[in-house]
């Protein structure tokens, strides 16, 4: 089980600035859509540290915005332009690791 967590740190961060990219999301709805997407459910522990360091690396930037339920303000997160340029980065590193690492766990055979 340490591996899987092991392994669900090292991409939520780009996960995360998928979501963001979708659509701004305050940190509870973060969680929500991480977990409609099949990732398990995942703590406020693990969520916010991601959150500020994106913020740090001028990937993310935050907004309060009144609750659309008439609650208190809730602190909106928004991609940045660097967060845009990053997550295309993600996607296309992701899409050249993941293919063939799923390839070899499957067991297929290289060609040549």
């Amino acid at each position: 089980m340490a591996i899987r967590s092991q392994l669900l740190k090292g991409v939520l961060p780009a996960c995360i600035l998928a979501v963001i990219d979708r659509q701004p999301v305050y940190g509870y709805e973060l969680a929500q859509k991480l977990e409609e997407s099949g990732l398990p459910e995942i703590s406020d522990g693990t969520i916010y540290p991601i959150l500020l360091r994106l913020q740090k690396q001028k990937l993310v930037y935050s907004e309060m915005r009144p609750s659309e339920s008439g609650g208190p303000k809730r602190k909106y997160y928004f991609l940045t332009d660097e967060g845009k340029n990053e997550l295309m980065q993600m996607q296309t590193e992701w899409g050249a690791l993941a293919n063939p690492v799923s390839s070899m766990l499957k067991g297929d055979q290289p060609n040549g």
